[in-house]
């Protein structure tokens, strides 16, 4: 990192959905035009930027949100955000919107189906873009949301000099094409994705795996669940194991986990297989649900 951005006071600003998750847990799930009973239904804070911050946070990186809820995104959510001490100047409450909102349905074996209603970050129009406080970060992680949007603030972020992240998690699969896909990838300098997403931007960007995409931006991280974590660089391949979770609370969130854990090394300036590892720990604390 350049001098210019050691002196900046904070250190990740995080553009990607603030979610209410909603669980449902079932003996198994319903067949066409069969109905299961719910056997518990819990309600908890979710959502890409809001897991990574917090996991981020946790660990003493200095973090911001930028997204969009609704009047009803519920005030112990905002407070446990606050209490974290993450930068809430970026999270817009819209009104007349519902906030964004996942229906996880896990099974006996606990294998999942989500949906999501993405309410207040389903339209771009109107969004208001980060002002001058933006200038108090040295990166972004561009997450989950319209394309639109990220499009319009990833230039944004770079006309302030910030250094960019990319992280379209499942979107990559139904809200972003190759033509807008290939804009972000130009000035960004990580890439995270899981295997099948990291698949899917090699797709998009027209080239053949993280080799191919290392033509485009120069650190690819990719988690291989269980396997562990790979960090694909010009001067080679970096890879660690995951640990064992001693007991399994729920696997909703260990990505992001994940990447909060990254951070935490990457802007303590550890070596690569450092971050990774811390990166991995985390998302075993999450998977324990310590975290």
């Amino acid at each position: 990192m350049n001098a210019s951005l050691r002196e900046r006071p904070r250190d990740l600003v995080i553009a990607a959905h603030v979610n209410v998750d909603r669980f449902l847990r079932v003996v198994e799930f319903p067949g066409p035009d069969r109905t299961v009973p719910v056997l518990s239904d819990r309600v908890a804070l979710g959502g890409t930027a809001a897991l990574i911050a917090l996991s981020a946070a946790r660990r003493d990186v200095r973090v911001g949100l930028v997204a969009r809820v609704g009047a009803d995104f519920p005030s112990e959510f905002r407070r446990e955000l606050r209490a974290a001490g993450i930068d809430l100047r970026g999270l817009e409450e819209v009104e007349g919107r519902g906030s964004p909102t996942c229906y996880i349905v896990e099974d006996a074996k606990r294998r999942q189906r989500t949906l999501i209603d993405q309410g207040a970050m389903g339209d771009p129009g109107g969004e208001t873009r980060p002002g001058r406080w933006l200038r108090e970060y040295s990166w972004i992680h561009l997450g989950t949301g319209d394309p639109r949007f990220q499009l319009r603030l990833a230039a944004a972020a770079r006309a302030m000099g910030l250094r960019i992240a990319i992280d379209p998690a499942q979107e990559i699969f139904y809200r972003w094409n190759s033509p807008s896909f290939r804009r972000p990838l130009a000035p960004a300098e990580l890439l995270f994705g899981n295997e099948a997403e990291i698949d899917r931007a090699a797709e998009l960007a027209g080239v053949e795996g993280p080799s191919g995409l290392l033509e485009r931006v120069p650190l690819v991280i990719r988690t291989e669940g269980r396997r562990g974590a790979s960090a694909f660089t010009r001067a080679g391949t970096v890879h660690v194991p995951s640990a064992r979770p001693r007991v399994v609370r729920t696997e909703v969130g260990a990505g992001d986990a994940f990447r909060g854990g990254f951070y935490a090394g990457w802007f303590a300036g550890e070596p690569l297989r450092r971050c990774l590892t811390l990166g991995a720990r985390a998302a075993v604390r999450r998977i324990e649900g310590a975290d």
